[in-house]
């Protein structure tokens, strides 16, 4: 098990810069994946991106491509999504989850995810 906390969410307006966190409470493996997922009002929880523990991969879903951007940080057993050019679309609660193996083809699923962070709210305004 794996516990994950969150933060770095913010309100901001259109066009703005967050960069979010998620800190585990282990170190990862090589072949963790980390995924980021949002959740906006009456929607479902979508995934944004992912990235295997290791860096050498990484996924992207389409609506953010080229804007968000999922790093990590062995030293200090961290995650970090660089959310650029943002629009009100991107509005939601952001969470990090975990999931051992790889990410794979299904790493947009949250069913694929075994442990998740509290959850940071992003809200952008136009």
């Amino acid at each position: 098990q794996v516990q994950l906390v969150n933060s770095g969410g913010d309100s901001v307006q259109a066009g703005g810069s967050l960069r979010l966190s998620c800190i585990s409470s282990r170190s990862y493996v090589s072949n963790d994946c980390i995924g980021w997922f949002r959740q906006g009002p009456k929607k479902e929880r979508e995934g944004v991106a992912a990235q295997v523990a290791s860096g050498e991969v990484t996924y992207y879903a389409d609506s953010v491509k080229g804007r968000f951007i999922t790093s990590r940080d062995s030293a200090n057993n961290a995650v970090y999504l660089q959310m650029n050019s943002l629009k009100p679309e991107d509005t939601g609660l952001y969470y990090c989850a975990y999931m051992s193996a790889g990410c794979g083809a299904y790493w947009y699923r949250p069913r694929e995810y075994t442990d998740w962070g509290q959850g940071t709210q992003v809200t952008v305004s136009s």
